[in-house]
């Protein structure tokens, strides 16, 4: 008797994947999660060497670009489309956080977070449109700090609750292209942005305030949120569009 495989072919085969920020933290694991299911991958980061890392280790295009500047996204999005043609799946991850209690917040801090986790989102969106083929998907990493009152995190949860307004209403403007629109909203995860310029006490404190909030009493890892964010560019969410997906052990809808 002759058997035959059933192995299932990969997700994302001779797919353009870009993931913006995916140089570290949730955006490479997610990155990684790509190229393991056969992505061709564009990557962006500000880091150049931890982009150089990347690109090493998953044959992928990396480009320095910060997405707080509309004009180095501009640039590297003709850049992805020389490279790869267009792109199947955009996915938003690049972002920067921060605490301050509503006295101490300045103008500049202000600025410096929407400037990237939101502005920049919206822009970057915009120019990868044109390049975006239909029936293509987006995913935002957005957090649950946009529906949850967090003292000291007035900035960073306007900046995300902008986010998850922002990527529901484009859900709506993209239904004619068939382009999906999601977020993932982390809670608690070790993604690296606690430890950003920080010493290592106030990264440990921050760390325990948290994991003493989650109900199943973790931080997540990367890779947990990383496959929330690939399920919902593949096509087994096809029927997906519009939705903010809590990967946060609980914490919005137990806590």
């Amino acid at each position: 008797m002759t058997t035959h495989s059933t192995a299932p072919c990969p997700r994302f085969a001779d797919r353009c994947v870009v993931v913006l920020g995916g140089n570290s933290g949730i955006g490479l694991a997610a990155a990684r999660l790509f190229r393991a299911e056969g992505a061709k991958l564009a990557l962006t980061g500000r880091n150049e060497e931890t982009l150089r890392a990347a690109a090493e280790e998953l044959d992928a295009l990396a480009i320095r670009s910060d997405i707080g500047a509309p004009a180095e996204t501009r640039s590297a999005m003709a850049e992805i489309a020389e490279a790869l043609g267009g792109i199947d799946v955009l996915c938003v991850n690049a972002g920067v956080g921060g605490f301050a209690l509503a006295p101490e917040i300045t103008e500049e801090f202000w600025d410096k977070v929407h400037t990237i986790n939101l502005r920049g989102a919206f822009f970057a969106i915009q120019q990868a449109l044109p390049l975006m083929r239909d029936g293509g998907a987006i995913v935002l990493t957005g957090s649950i700090g946009s529906v949850t009152p967090t003292a000291g995190n007035i900035v960073y949860g306007a900046a995300k609750a902008g986010l998850r307004a922002m990527a529901r209403i484009l859900a709506k403007e993209l239904v004619p292209r068939r382009i999906r629109v999601n977020v993932v909203s982390p809670g608690p995860t070790e993604s690296g942005i606690w430890t950003r310029d920080r010493t290592p006490e106030q990264s440990a404190s921050i760390r325990e305030r948290f994991t003493s909030i989650v109900p199943l009493g973790r931080i997540g890892e990367t890779d947990e949120v990383a496959h929330a964010i690939v399920f919902l560019a593949s096509p087994q969410a096809s029927f997906i569009t519009g939705v903010d997906l809590y990967v946060d052990g609980g914490s919005v809808e137990l806590g």
